[in-house]
């Protein structure tokens, strides 16, 4: 049987592991034909490392680790490639291959949008404004690459206006976007988290909202929506026909 390693960034909060495990059990059921294992790339166990080598030790020869981020930023373009170099050194007889970040998939924005629907927010209402709340980057690229998927939370509805805050960077921080969406006529705040899973972040943003005077209606993070089973199905498949296709050349 095939292994898919899903690779969360890890949190010492330990609603964040509670949450991804749920997410990979949702994997499980969209997959019984892969054998699919959680690891996580620091701050909770089991790290990757670990996971790498247990399954090697099982016997597989070949495993795709499937990063759980939203962001194709040094976690996922330095920090596992590199893991990951070091665990083929270990285990030679393991091929290892590491797939796409969920990254900014329209499934998963449609997700977000769904995440708000369930909080109560109309479809119609030309009030409500977005604050689309992600981690935010030192790669201004990949910043810019999240403010553009604001935008897109909008499609369909008749919402007036959707910013993106960052709980790690400015420009802006929460306090400022939920001004932006009042400055633009939006009269009910919504906050729409680009996280997979609750944290300490999710909560700094929170607790920064808290304090803006504002009243916000707060959706749930995408967590164990459907969507994310599908895109790392996808990840998964995609990381497959790949190599298949360079062995072929």
């Amino acid at each position: 049987m095939s292994v898919l390693i899903a690779t969360a960034h890890g949190s010492r909060d330990p609603r964040s592991a509670r949450t991804v495990h749920a997410v990979v059990d949702r994997i499980r059921l969209r997959r019984p034909d892969v054998d699919v294992r959680v690891a996580f790339l620091d701050l909770t166990e089991p790290h990757v490392d670990r996971v790498i080598d247990d399954v090697a030790l099982a016997g597989a020869d070949s495993a795709v680790v499937v990063p759980l981020l939203l962001g194709s930023a040094f976690h996922a373009r330095v920090d596992l490639p590199t893991m990951l170099d070091e665990a083929r050194q270990r285990n030679p007889g393991l091929s290892l291959v590491q797939a796409d970040v969920l990254g900014e998939d329209q499934r998963l924005v449609d997700a977000v949008r769904s995440r708000v629907f369930d909080a109560g927010v109309d479809v119609g209402d030309p009030d409500v404004g977005v604050l689309f709340a992600a981690v935010g980057s030192s790669d201004g690229a990949a910043n810019e690459r999240t403010r553009a998927i604001a935008r897109d939370v909008l499609t369909g509805t008749r919402w007036r206006e959707a910013v993106t805050c960052f709980a790690t960077v400015p420009n802006p921080g929460p306090a400022e976007a939920l001004q932006l969406l009042h400055s633009a006529g939006a009269r009910k705040m919504v906050l729409a988290p680009w996280f997979l899973a609750p944290g300490l972040l999710t909560d700094r943003v929170s607790a920064v909202v808290d304090a803006s005077g504002f009243e916000v209606v707060r959706a749930d993070v995408i967590g164990a929506h459907s969507s994310v089973a599908e895109v790392v199905s996808h990840r998964y498949d995609c990381a497959l026909t790949q190599t298949a296709r360079s062995v072929l050349r």
